[in-house]
């Protein structure tokens, strides 16, 4: 099962957080809304007080349904690949689908292969150098350059183990990720897909996706890159109201 922080009363949310973060890097968001909402901030596996066990991503999606109430959806980065799983799973939860900087997956073997490749050396990293050290090289990486520090959650960060976020990889990451490309046609529920026009490459896998689903709305916001939703939590909580 995993661990979940509930918040606020109203219209049930479901919220999912990206790599190497917890439930509670959603807190500055919850709490700026001025709609009233239910929110259910879920941790992933490997993450914060869930477990590892070594979740695919797939089986990730299923967690996520026994976790969250039905209703809206949320879901950015890593986030967002768990919540398309989890919409294309159980259609009859997922009333309505948010998703922040992903991806349908990489969409021919050798890339994921390459994914593959690559997320073991990072998941071996992780467990030589230590979370601390490795979270600090992560958002020093320039997909992250305009997370303001006070929003980036390190203390919180720090405390997700190398087993945890090495094993995230290795079970969970992009490369091991069966693409869904062909499955997005059969999304019947509203989807608004968010991204920054600083972060040209997530931007383009919006573009490309929107087409594919009946009722998808592609927003991008302004001066903001991959983490969007902290870069301008005023500005991405008009869009998600």
């Amino acid at each position: 099962m995993l661990a979940t922080l509930v918040h606020g009363t109203g219209t049930p949310f479901t919220f999912l957080h990206g790599f190497t973060q917890t439930k509670e890097s959603w807190l500055p968001v919850v709490e700026s809304l001025s709609v009233p909402i239910e929110s259910t901030l879920i941790d992933c596996p490997g993450h914060g007080e869930s477990p590892t066990q070594g979740r695919t991503v797939f089986q990730t999606g299923n967690d996520v349904a026994e976790s969250m109430r039905s209703g809206i959806l949320v879901g950015y980065s890593m986030g967002a690949r768990i919540a398309l799983h989890t919409a294309l799973q159980f259609p009859d939860l997922v009333q309505g689908l948010v998703l922040i900087s992903g991806t349908p997956g990489l969409r021919t073997e050798s890339e994921r292969n390459d994914r593959r490749s690559s997320d073991e050396a990072l998941a071996n990293h992780i467990e030589n150098i230590g979370t601390q050290q490795f979270i600090s090289e992560w958002l020093s990486n320039p997909m992250f350059q305009g997370l303001p520090s006070d929003l980036a959650d390190i203390p919180r960060r720090c405390t997700n183990t190398e087993r945890g976020l090495a094993d995230s990889l290795r079970f969970a990451g992009t490369g091991t990720q069966e693409p869904l490309w062909d499955s997005l046609e059969s999304l019947a529920m509203p989807v608004l897909i968010v991204t920054g026009n600083k972060d040209e490459k997530f931007t383009e896998i919006a573009r490309q996706m929107t087409p594919l689903i009946s009722q998808a709305e592609h927003h991008v916001m302004n001066n903001v890159g991959h983490t969007c939703h902290l870069e301008d939590v005023p500005q991405f909580c008009n869009v998600l109201e």
